[in-house]
């Protein structure tokens, strides 16, 4: 069993499947719903604790009583909360999201962390305690940068879920041992997938990674770039399936005997099943 911590936004998610997609001035009816806790370092942490270990979720959720709603949850799940910004009462992040019943895809409304940033002075100083992995997914820079430069000097392993870029992330990634990245993924002055790839690099990270959905991951260690094949499902909902690879992956990752590859491969598969269920957490139940 291992320790991760996993620091970034916690949202509350109102998931809806529909059999037909949004459209402008129309009523559409959906055919099941959910609400859990959600954002990407949050769906990582809960993956991760799934999966056998002890995971904690560093973020703004504060004392609006919506935020009992993501407590609860969380506890449901055995994920641990340090909140960042106990006292604030405005209301958490909520995301709407509407899957589509025919192609398992989905949209999206959020405001992410807007308006929540914490400061990293709340930050007590044994947060590393029996830590054996960070995860990070950019939605706190400010708490996020200290908490990987101390990570860094206590050699405890450093991951980014690189989404989509994030102003503040070029003040993480020196202390970044692994990179995994979406294929909206651009960085500065970066519009190819070599560009990406040779930014990282100029940061010292050993470990890169590039998911495309169902397409093969894209990965370089010891900066030979390879593939990894992605098992294919029947889709019913992609919704949190990156989170949830960051989560096994990180899982993998700590497990004696996997290299980066073989990790890589496990958290795929995994993240390939989750798409086979409605929602984030369908997938644990089978």
């Amino acid at each position: 069993m291992y320790k991760g911590l996993f620091v970034g936004l916690v949202t509350l998610d109102l998931i809806y499947l529909s059999e037909s997609s949004l459209q402008n001035n129309k009523k559409i009816t959906a055919t099941n719903y959910i609400a859990v806790a959600g954002g990407p370092s949050t769906n990582a942490g809960v993956t991760f604790s799934h999966l056998g270990n002890i995971a904690t979720v560093t973020g703004a959720i504060g004392s609006h009583p919506i935020t009992q709603l993501i407590k609860s949850d969380l506890n449901d799940v055995k994920v641990k909360i340090f909140d960042l910004k106990p006292i604030n009462d405005n209301p958490p992040p909520i995301s709407s999201i509407i899957v589509s019943q025919e192609t398992g895809e989905r949209a999206v409304i959020s405001i992410n962390a807007l308006g929540i940033e914490a400061s990293s002075n709340y930050l007590p100083k044994n947060i590393l305690n029996d830590v054996s992995l960070v995860l990070i997914d950019g939605h706190q820079m400010e708490v996020s940068q200290k908490i990987a430069i101390e990570a860094k000097n206590q050699n405890i392993t450093v991951v980014i879920d690189g989404g989509s870029w994030k102003s503040g992330f070029e003040k993480i990634l020196p202390y970044v041992d692994y990179a995994i990245c979406s294929s909206d993924f651009f960085p500065p002055n970066c519009h190819m997938e070599k560009d990406i790839f040779n930014y990282l690099r100029s940061f010292n990270i050993p470990h890169i990674a590039i998911t495309h959905g169902e397409q093969p991951i894209t990965y370089s260690a010891d900066e030979i770039i390879n593939y990894i094949s992605v098992p294919k499902v029947i889709t019913v909902d992609t919704l949190g399936a990156g989170d949830i690879f960051h989560g096994a992956f990180c899982h993998y990752l700590l497990i004696s005997g996997f290299n980066f590859p073989e990790a890589l491969t496990a958290a795929a598969n995994i993240a390939s099943s989750s798409c086979s269920s409605f929602g984030t957490r369908n997938w644990m139940k089978i």
